[in-house]
């Protein structure tokens, strides 16, 4: 597939970036110990990053899936108001709080089922069967939280 094409079909008021390189796509298994899903490494191969005209993120630069997925893994405060985040690999917000993520099992991301995490009642809700359905559904507002 080809995921530039895909985003600038589904909406014209969304561009990509440059491609992340197999070093930087690397960096998320090794600081995050998670096998990513063939989807997210293709994208990620194409384009580090997709954002709207305003330049917010619908999906995070691979820089920023690494912070937020330690920073939520490890802030010690996070531990007594929520499950653990460390089965979710994160590399979308909502924008209000809430995140967009794949499940792990064992190190790896065995399905393409994406969810999202709301961080006011903690609960991990499934919302797409796919990053292209996600892509395509939270662009057409088919997907909201």
């Amino acid at each position: 597939m080809n995921w530039k094409s895909f985003i600038e079909n589904v909406s014209s008021d969304y561009h990509t970036t440059h491609p992340a390189t197999n070093k930087d796509i690397s960096l998320i298994k090794e600081k995050l110990n998670v096998e990513l899903p063939r989807e997210l490494e293709d994208l990620l191969s194409e384009t580090d990053g997709v954002y709207d005209q305003f330049d917010c993120h619908l999906l995070w630069s691979i820089n920023k899936i690494v912070e937020e997925n330690l920073y939520y893994r490890g802030w010690e405060d996070f531990k007594d108001l929520y499950m653990p985040f460390d089965h979710l690999l994160f590399f979308s917000d909502a924008g209000n709080g809430d995140l967009f993520g794949y499940a792990i099992l064992n190190g790896q991301i065995q399905r393409e089922d994406i969810y999202v995490w709301n961080h006011e009642d903690d609960s991990r809700t499934w919302i797409a069967s796919s990053l292209k359905e996600f892509i395509e559904g939270w662009i057409t507002g088919e997907i909201s939280v």
